[in-house]
């Protein structure tokens, strides 16, 4: 099912090995002259263009884009207990692992009365997408807001395309995790409109603009949060998932077939990639990855995924081939299933999330690992970092020296300014040591 990558003979450069990694047919570029018309249209005309919207996209038009208090309040009271348990679980988890993504103030002391404090500062408001489509993502709720509750956010947006299945109201699992979170702003929006709404504000619902968004969504919500970078910040442009799985033949076949299914149902364009130096082991993941994309439920989306170009079975010498084939692809999942994990873990670079062993399959992290699921997707982990506390935070230098401090270092700022023809600059220091006018 998977087509074959055989690398096996030879040892390709790291930008061969960029050109080899397959890859999703998605173009954010494309996206972009819709998702810009469609923001100006939210700029220009308010609810009424989130409304006309809803009907066009999500085959709905809701009574009102902002939810109201008593449908959060009614939405929360009706989570089955089972869900409720499981979500309280997921929040007391993920709330304890971002803690340890918020970093210590620090003071630095540079000398007797020069001090440089480095602090962490959340940006004051957020606004957090969670996606519709073919699934609800009430773990998305929980993995958004909960880092930007940790981070001292104060206050938090939430936004969910309207269901049709439910009369044009969000999601009523989701809007009860979201009153479950004790967040009581919520919009029933989505798309790029829904971004451009979060970015520039709409006054008639008393929606005020933010000051980041994060959380996933479709190619036209990638080409939104483009498009609105320079006016609010963003986490990432995330793509369709993928799962990259490094295992040689201790590995169960069958738990690594498992996984990549599971990635899989998640979209047609989602990628499923095997790593392995064992052809045996491989051909006995193939057998039952047929047998389980037969069985599964969404098994016509899992099969297109799993046949498309973003997919693969890669054939390695070794694992440190391995190892490097998965850094140029900076997996948005990365598994690692080999007898000495510890060591291919030391070579891996590039990852949103990785999961060791037989027993941390991606579906765990997904709910309830503690880790956050909001990950880099399309390669982007070769140089983006997944959702966590630390994206609604910005480092902030706070600058203390006295009198004798500047003395001290007044020459090199003199003879620096002087040679980048910035005199004023030196200026500014020497002022402070120079009686002008009897003072």
């Amino acid at each position: 099912m998977l087509r074959t990558i055989d690398l096996r003979g030879t040892r390709p450069t790291p930008s061969e090995l960029l050109a080899l990694v397959p890859r999703a047919a998605t173009d954010v570029s494309a996206a972009l002259d819709g998702a810009r018309a469609l923001i100006d249209d939210v700029r220009d005309r308010g609810e009424a263009a989130l409304l006309d919207q809803a009907e066009r996209f999500d085959r709905v038009r809701p009574a009102a884009v902002r939810v109201p208090a008593e449908e959060l309040a009614a939405a929360l009271e009706a989570l089955a207990p089972d869900i409720r348990s499981a979500i309280e679980a997921t929040i007391v988890r993920v709330r304890a692992a971002s803690r340890a993504q918020v970093p210590a103030p620090e003071r630095t002391v540079l000398a007797t009365g020069a001090v440089v404090e480095q602090r962490w500062q959340p940006v004051a408001r957020v606004g957090l997408y969670v996606p519709g489509g073919k699934a609800v993502y009430p773990s998305s709720v929980v993995m958004n807001v909960v880092p930007a509750q940790v981070a001292g956010v104060r206050s938090i947006a939430l936004a969910s395309p309207p269901q049709a299945a439910f009369g044009g109201r969000v999601h009523p699992v989701v809007a009860g995790v979201a009153a479950l979170l004790g967040i009581t702003e919520v919009y029933a929006m989505g798309g790029a409109g829904a971004i451009g709404a979060f970015a520039y504000g709409v006054p008639g619902i008393g929606l005020e603009p933010v000051q980041r968004v994060t959380g996933p969504g479709n190619v036209y919500v990638a080409a939104a949060k483009r498009l609105v970078q320079g006016v609010t910040g963003i986490d990432a442009e995330a793509g369709p998932t993928d799962i990259l799985v490094i295992a040689d033949d201790s590995a169960d076949p069958d738990f690594v077939a498992a996984d990549l299914v599971s990635q899989a149902e998640h979209d047609e364009l989602a990628a499923s990639v095997l790593v392995t130096d064992a052809p045996e082991f491989a051909a006995r993941v193939l057998e039952r990855l047929e047998a389980r994309v037969a069985a599964t439920k969404h098994s016509a989306r899992v099969r297109t995924a799993v046949e498309g170009p973003q997919s693969a079975l890669v054939l390695v010498d070794d694992l440190e081939q391995a190892t490097d084939f998965a850094n140029a692809f900076g997996p948005e999942h990365l598994e690692i299933q080999v007898r000495d994990a510890d060591a291919a873990l030391a070579r891996i670079e590039n990852a949103g999330a990785i999961f060791i062993g037989d027993h941390s399959p991606v579906s765990l992290g997904d709910y309830a690992a503690g880790s956050n699921h909001v990950l880099p997707t399309g390669g982007q982990a070769r140089y983006a970092a997944g959702l966590s506390a630390a994206t609604f935070l910005r480092p902030q230098q706070v600058v203390r020296y006295d009198a004798e401090a500047l003395r001290e270092v007044a020459p090199a700022i003199a003879a620096l300014s002087a040679a980048e023809d910035l005199p004023a600059h030196g200026e500014a220091v020497a002022a402070r040591f120079e009686r002008v006018g009897g003072r």
